[in-house]
């Protein structure tokens, strides 16, 4: 089990970093060899399951996780989602924080928990740097807008 913590101060309103980080099929452009939806399609809700399908044919696999916290950022409120990973190989959890930041720039937290099933903790090293530069990566695609 890895878990890890990213932050990010930027030069966006708390609503346009919650909406380009919520914006859940961008997330396949962000990370390599990824696709990305929710079900059901809509805007997003408690309940919403998204699917990130990762890998290249008979090596790929369905990275589900529903969304238990849904409180969009409102009146300087920071906003707050949280994702339980429910697939068969990745399990775990992300919560995203979205609320105001220094000089009226959005400050952002993105922190996980990571466990690859049938993957020894003696990978947990390895796991953590991987999908700290993973996840810091598409963050920060995310947050540019790419």
């Amino acid at each position: 089990m890895v878990i890890f913590q990213l932050e990010r101060t930027v030069p966006l309103s708390p609503d346009e970093a919650w909406r380009r980080l919520t914006e859940w099929s961008r997330h396949g452009d962000a990370v390599p060899l990824t696709r990305v939806g929710a079900l059901p399609p809509g805007p997003t809700r408690e309940g919403t399951v998204i699917v990130a399908r990762t890998g290249l044919g008979p090596l790929a696999f369905d990275d589900r996780m529903e969304v238990t916290e849904w409180q969009p950022p409102a009146h300087d409120e920071p906003g707050r989602c949280r994702l339980d990973k429910r697939g068969r190989v990745v399990k775990g959890w992300a919560r995203i924080e979205v609320g105001p930041g220094p000089g009226g720039r959005a400050r952002v937290v993105w922190r996980e928990e990571v466990r690859v099933r049938f993957l020894p903790s003696l990978f947990d090293p390895l796991l953590g740097a991987a999908a700290r530069a993973v996840f810091g990566r598409a963050v920060n695609r995310l947050l540019r807008g790419q």
